[in-house]
Formats: structure tokens, C-alpha cells, sequence
């Protein structure tokens, strides 16, 4: 069984709230980061999340409501005595210090005698394999190298948690699919409690045990990659994670025995294999219908479930991916075929089936 599941949670945030004047930007959260977990704060721009690793790392000052960490009430307390470290997004190093000396800053203020902070600098450098480097200056580095000195700095005192607030956004995207995998494997490592922030679903989607989405100062939901991608609670966690196709429906019939529902939509009637326990028979649903999900054929004419005709209206090959647009009615479809071998004969067809999975998730819309 996995302890994560059961122990106490090293950070837990009740009922937060946090005003700028009349405005309120956190409005009542209670997300909680279990003991060595990698917990992203993922959401449009604005919703909060930054705000809330703010107040967590105590940079900015709480209206209402209780930051616990490691079983400590920590609210009052200023940043430097929170067991907290944050690295921001601009690494925010002293440029006129060298590599060894920035890591190194936080043990100096804490009066760590000079032989102990020349190791544990030392044990830290190498742990971002940057052991080379310690007496070179901060401008004479890479972005990637500098924000490994950063996060070797903040992890100098061993913080109960570290905070990341968009670490990676000033990198270019092959570097920061580098630092990301760096990051995850220095986290698992150190077992580390870390709380992330972005705004790009995709890197929350790699990094994180868990998701918190927000939106508008509020929570709209926790859980894994794969629950947050396969299960949406709502339509805008739907379409914020990855591309979607949505299609309007009502539930026409359900089977409890085999557990599948029959959804009537303007394009026809598709089984669904039946997954929430509060569906009932004329609830209006949307079927969340993932690219990746659907399959293309060129068998069109065969009246078969869960299969539609359309027309193909762009077709782009890219060796492994093919990306569709097809037709259906009104409908526009964005499709990827993987593993295209037919790309040659749908570049010329025109009309193409297309086969909406039992698997779709469906969402209960609000009457």
C-alpha cells in the first residue's frame, strides 16, 4: 500500500482566502501536498495559483484562513523561518557572486561554519552536476546551469517544501524538456515535498503526482495526470488539458447490467460504457471525445455503431502523427492518427469513417 495515501500531509492549506483590497483572488481553497509528493498548481492566467505559492512561501500575507506545515502553523511567520524555499521564475541570483557563493548564501546568513558550507556546497554542485562550476560567475552561465543553481540554492537548508513558481518558462522548450525530467528525478530522489507552478497543462501533465486546476481563484479539481485527462470534472478542465471534441447528447437509454448507456446526438445514437453513478435516463451530457481516441477508416457506406461518415478536409502527415480535420455534418473533428500507413490514400479520399470509442468520458450538464 502506498504510505503517500495514508500518512498525515506535510502541507495543508485550510480555507484560504486572500484579498487586494475588494478584489478577491483566492476565494476558499483547501488543496493538500502529502509527505515527498510533486503537486502543480496548473491554470489559466490569473486564477490564482501563483498567489497561493506566494502565500505559502509567505511572501505575500494571508486574509483568512491557515497554512500548516509539517503539523506547524506558519501564517505569521516570515519567509526565512517558514521551512520553505522558493525558487521564482527569474532565479532572482546575486550576479556578483560566484556559482559556489550563491549556492552557498543561504548557510552563510545561517552561520554555518566555513568547512561545512564549502561540503555541503560541494554535495549540492554535484548533485546538479554542475560540480565544475563553482567558481565561475553567475553571467558566464546558461539558462539551464542557472536555474540548476537556483534550485541547488533553495534546496541548501533542506526545506519541509519546496516551491517552484514557473522555473522553466525563460528556458527554450528543448531545454525545458531537459530540466523538467531533472527536476522529477531530483524530486523522487530527495523525496522532497514540492509544490510547482505553470500555466502549461502539458508540463503539469509530466511532472506531477497530482493536479490541483484552477480557475478563478477556486479549486475546480484534484487528482492524478491520467484522472484529471480521462475524467474532467467539468468542461473547462475538459478543454484547459489537451485538445477535445465535444458533441451535445442526451442519455437515450442505460443498461445496468452491462453497464453502457445509449447517447442520442444530431449525428446518431453511440454506446458509451457507463462510468458516474449519477446518470440518468434524458440528462443532456457532453461525450468528451479525445484526437487520439477516434479511428479513421476508409470503409465509409457500412452502417455500423459508433460509426460516422464525414469529410476529410485537411490531412497533415508527419511521419508518426498524422493530424486530421474531418466533417461530420456541422461538425469540425480534429483527429490524430497514429502510425498512419494509409497516408498516401487518405491524402486523395474525400470521404472517411470515423469510430467514436465506448470509452468516451461524458459529462452531466448542469439543468
Amino acid at each position: 500500500m502506498d504510505m503517500n495515501a495514508t500518512e498525515k500531509p506535510m502541507l495543508i492549506l485550510k480555507d484560504i482566502h486572500k484579498f487586494y483590497g475588494k478584489n478577491e483572488v483566492i476565494k476558499g481553497v483547501s488543496p493538500e501536498v502529502r509527505r515527498g509528493e510533486l503537486v502543480t498548481f496548473v491554470g489559466p492566467s490569473g486564477c490564482g495559483k501563483t498567489t497561493l505559492l506566494r502565500l505559502i512561501g509567505g511572501f505575500t500575507d494571508i486574509s483568512s484562513g491557515d497554512i500548516i506545515l509539517d503539523g506547524q502553523r506558519i501564517n505569521d511567520l516570515p519567509p526565512n523561518l517558514r521551512d520553505t524555499r522558493i525558487c521564482f521564475q527569474n532565479y532572482a541570483l546575486f550576479p556578483h557572486m560566484t556559482v559556489a557563493e550563491n549556492v552557498g548564501y543561504g548557510l552563510k546568513i545561517n552561520k554555518w561554519p566555513k568547512d561545512r558550507i564549502n561540503a555541503r556546497v560541494r554535495e549540492l554542485l554535484e548533485m546538479v552536476e554542475l560540480e565544475a562550476f563553482g567558481e565561475r560567475m553567475i553571467d558566464k552561465l546558461s539558462g539551464g546551469q542557472q536555474q540548476r543553481v537556483a534550485f541547488a540554492r533553495a534546496l541548501s537548508l533542506e526545506p519541509k517544501a519546496l516551491l517552484l513558481d514557473e522555473p522553466l518558462s525563460n528556458l527554450d522548450a528543448n531545454l525545458r524538456l531537459v530540466m523538467r525530467e531533472e527536476i522529477r528525478k531530483l524530486q523522487e530522489r530527495l523525496h522532497i515535498t514540492t509544490v510547482f507552478v505553470t500555466h502549461d497543462q502539458f508540463e503539469a501533465m509530466a511532472i506531477s503526482d497530482r493536479l490541483v486546476v484552477m480557475k478563478d481563484g477556486l479549486i475546480e479539481q484534484v487528482g492524478t495526470p491520467i484522472e484529471i485527462y480521462e475524467r474532467p470534472a467539468n468542461e473547462f478542465i475538459a478543454a484547459f488539458v489537451g485538445y477535445v471534441n465535444f458533441m451535445d447528447g442526451r442519455i437515450a437509454s442505460i443498461d445496468e447490467k452491462t453497464r453502457t448507456v445509449v447517447v442520442d446526438t444530431q449525428y446518431g445514437k453511440f454506446e458509451i460504457n457507463l462510468e458516474q453513478e449519477d446518470l440518468r435516463n434524458g440528462d443532456g451530457v457532453l461525450m468528451v471525445v479525445r484526437p487520439e481516441s477516434v479511428s479513421l477508416s476508409l470503409d465509409c457506406g457500412v452502417n455500423r455503431q459508433n460509426v460516422l461518415c464525414g469529410t476529410l478536409k485537411t490531412y497533415m502527415y508527419a511521419g508518426s502523427l498524422a493530424k486530421c480535420t474531418v466533417m461530420v455534418g456541422d461538425k469540425k473533428m480534429i483527429i490524430d492518427q497514429y502510425n498512419p500507413r494509409d497516408a498516401v490514400h487518405f491524402k486523395h479520399a474525400e470521404k472517411v469513417e470515423v469510430e467514436i470509442p465506448r470509452s468516451v468520458h461524458l459529462l452531466k450538464k448542469k439543468k
